[in-house]
């Protein structure tokens, strides 16, 4: 006998669990995971239909309970069935429930008050309307003849133009329409967060190397890698593929890594399509979330535009999917499930026959990896757009720069390139990876440093003169004195954009400096504003966090200074040489994109390290071979393969004794390290512990995390939690 679990009425707020039917012996072998059925449901047994979302040999419930699946519905081949599949794919892949990654892949679907747009229309014949108006006149109905003047000559009228301009209540109106003057209608409109004035497109020609890549993909569906320099247009190839798409009656869904890039890509691509296009994100409201979904379901657009969670747009007849900056980490979610944009995209092109296209100045070793295997098919941009060639590089040795006596922050050669690009009326922009202040407090004296006190972390001190944990949000005044010896000796170790903004105020008074992070862009529409401003040359310095550094293409930026640059390789993980390259590449990407030469310089502590020196040269190949050779003798991905056991609880021995009890049901041929406390061992009062499985052997791997998970079915669990991130 086998049994299915049924989801009933598929929506995002709905989806909390799921029932449990038989499969008659005639349906058995013939439904499967995703398959749309009709079921008997609720005392009555009312017909309804679902989806399958599992299918089992074992009854969780009383069987004489029951109830038995009718049939299959005849059109399987719907939309929600294909995201089922999707979200049955993502739970076996990451390790999450079923309802966890149903809620991930289906449209937003929340009771959200639609737009309606009103109209007056006319019932009678405009003579008879002016006998009315005279009438009203004679009777000082001054009100009432002011709509009626306006029906004379419209048959239709905006509802807001007459209670607006008109100045006409709706009790007017209603009087009217109770004696068969005219009537009102409604008609719901969907919300666009798209409010571009200018659609002047300039198009470029593309190059061989573009019309070669752009021929082939559109011949031969399938899987394929761009790996494109800086300023190689890739966007142009881009929108090449998508127009062929949108010719062959498909839609297109375009992944970008960042909020800060939808403005500019945006334009781009409402200047090619029109109305066509449209952009769905985190900064959307609920009802211009919800409304762009039901677009895309409608056929009302054919483009949609945003960062992961764009994948899940329900297009009807989807053809490609692209994901620009492919490398980026923020393509990888950081809630249960933590699924892969990329590989949750190639999966969803399996499901509707659609093209996927990864592009990137920095593929990731991954992506790289299986491009050498063949598995995507590889191709090359390797010139810049406008001929130019790629920045001059420099590496600044900031150890040499104290010794000197050069205590400020920006380097003495980068000073000089600042002013000379002043001079010149060119821009600069420079970048690093903090925000704020970001400084930590700590104790000259004895050293002590000024932690949450709910989290493992120090706090940072903000130019409000406020201490904040940035990753519970506590926050408590700034203190003078040391807590542990007394001591007044404490100080902030700050090195933030507000800080590098003050330091060039103070270096360069008469620039025009803009700052863009975390702290800039809390609003909506902050974004474009700051960008929009630079990229109209009202402002000669951009201080940014990397948001500033990813796909943007300011044709007057011919410097850029990366301000410590190694800072990223401070972190504890194996891919720490990977993110440095690529930040760094894509910094110095960023100048000379116009018809002026562009210099990047490199600030570190590190100038030596192989991912700095080969970013310098923005030599690709070269890291690439260094990388995943030290990726091959420790087995780590993507040669090897590796899940990270994350368990939390607010009992750290708890904690501990559900992580080594999952320890134990790791399987052979895999190493497992840990349990250990992780890189942040207390969050919000919970205290994690991490455990690493890890084997060449991928298929070992993934039976190690699938013992762990079915001991968690039937673990006593109190307030402990368990997230697998498959790495």
């Amino acid at each position: 006998m086998k049994y299915a679990d049924v989801i009933i009425d598929i929506s995002h707020e709905k989806v909390d669990r799921s029932f449990q039917y038989i499969i008659p012996d005639r349906l058995e072998g013939i439904i499967g995971t995703g398959d749309c059925v009709n079921i008997p449901f609720g005392k009555g047994n009312s017909m309804r239909t679902g989806y399958v979302t599992a299918i089992s040999d074992k009854c969780d419930f009383d069987e004489s309970r029951l109830k038995s699946i009718v049939s299959r519905c005849e059109d399987i081949n719907t939309i929600e069935a294909d995201y089922v599949r999707l979200a049955a794919w993502i739970r076996d892949t990451y390790g999450s429930t079923m309802i966890a990654a149903l809620k991930t892949v289906l449209p937003i679907k929340k009771t959200v008050k639609s737009l309606e747009k009103k109209k007056i229309v006319r019932l009678l014949e405009p003579d008879e309307i002016r006998s009315l108006y005279h009438e009203s006149i004679r009777k000082k109905h001054s009100a009432k003849a002011r709509l009626l003047y306006e029906l004379i000559t419209e048959e239709i009228l905006p509802y807001e133009l007459v209670t607006g301009k008109l100045n006409v209540s709706g009790q007017t109106i209603g009087s009217l329409q109770k004696d068969g003057v005219l009537k009102t209608e409604s008609v719901s409109i969907y919300r666009n967060p798209v409010t571009l004035e200018d659609r002047s497109e300039v198009r470029v020609s593309l190059s061989d190397e573009q019309l070669k890549i752009c021929d082939h993909i559109n011949n031969n569906p399938g899987r394929y890698l761009i790996h494109g320099i800086t300023g190689s247009g890739k966007t142009e190839v881009y929108l090449d593929l998508i127009e062929n798409t949108i010719r062959a009656g498909r839609q297109c869904i375009m992944l970008i890594p960042e909020i800060a890039l939808t403005y500019q890509t945006l334009m781009r691509f409402y200047k090619r399509f029109g109305d066509r296009v449209s952009v769905i994100n985190s900064t959307l409201t609920a009802g211009e979330r919800y409304d762009q979904c039901q677009r895309a379901k409608n056929g009302d657009i054919d483009v949609i535009i945003g960062p992961r969670s764009a994948l899940f747009v329900p297009f009807k007849d989807l053809g490609l999917v692209i994901i620009d900056e492919e490398h980026e980490n923020t393509y990888i979610s950081e809630q249960n499930p933590r699924y892969h944009a990329r590989d949750v995209a190639e999966k969803l092109c399996e499901l509707r026959n659609a093209t996927l296209v990864l592009g990137s100045a920095t593929p990731s070793m991954e992506a790289y990896y299986l491009a050498q295997q063949g598995y995507y098919k590889l191709f090359k941009l390797t010139k810049r757009l406008t001929g130019g060639k790629l920045p001059d590089t420099v590496i600044v040795d900031m150890r040499k720069e104290l010794r000197d006596g050069n205590k400020l922050m920006l380097s003495r050669l980068l000073q000089d390139k600042i002013r000379d690009r002043l001079n010149k009326k060119e821009q600069t922009m420079l970048f690093l990876n903090r925000r704020g202040y970001s400084g930590f407090l700590n104790c000259r004296m004895c050293g002590h440093v000024i932690k949450c006190p709910h989290c493992d972390v120090s706090l940072s001190r903000h130019n409000d003169n406020m201490l904040r944990c940035h990753y519970c949000g506590y926050e408590t005044p700034e203190i003078k004195t040391c807590p542990e010896c007394g001591s007044g000796h404490i100080r902030a170790l700050r090195v933030g954009t507000q800080q590098v903004e003050e330091c060039l105020g103070k270096l360069f008074p008469d620039a025009r400096i803009l700052r863009m992070d975390a702290d800039t862009t809390r609003q909506k529409d902050s974004y474009e504003k700051i960008l929009g401003a630079f990229a109209n040359g009202d402002a000669d310095i951009l201080v940014g966090t990397q948001m500033i550094v990813k796909g943007h293409d300011f044709s007057n930026v011919t410097l850029v200074g990366a301000i410590l640059a190694d800072l990223s390789l401070n972190e504890s993980d194996f891919k720490t040489g990977e993110r440095t390259f690529q930040l760094l590449v894509q910094a110095i990407g960023r100048a000379g994109r116009g018809s002026i030469p562009g210099e990047a310089i490199i600030q570190t502590y590190k100038p030596d390290h192989y991912s700095i020196v080969y970013a310098s040269g923005q030599d690709y190949e070269a890291f690439y071979k260094e990388e995943i050779m030290y990726r091959d003798i420790c087995s780590y991905p993507p040669v090897g393969n590796m899940v990270h056991v994350l368990v939390s609880s607010d009992d750290p021995r708890r904690a501990l004794g559900l992580a080594t009890a999952l320890k134990k049901r790791a399987v052979d041929k895999t190493s497992v390290i840990g349990p250990a406390p992780d890189g942040v061992f207390k969050i919000n009062d919970h205290y994690r512990y991490g455990i690493y499985i890890k084997g060449k052997d991928k298929k070992s791997v993934e039976k190690a995390r699938f013992e762990m998970e079915e001991f968690l079915r039937t673990a006593p669990l109190k307030n402990e939690n368990v997230i697998f991130d498959v790495l």
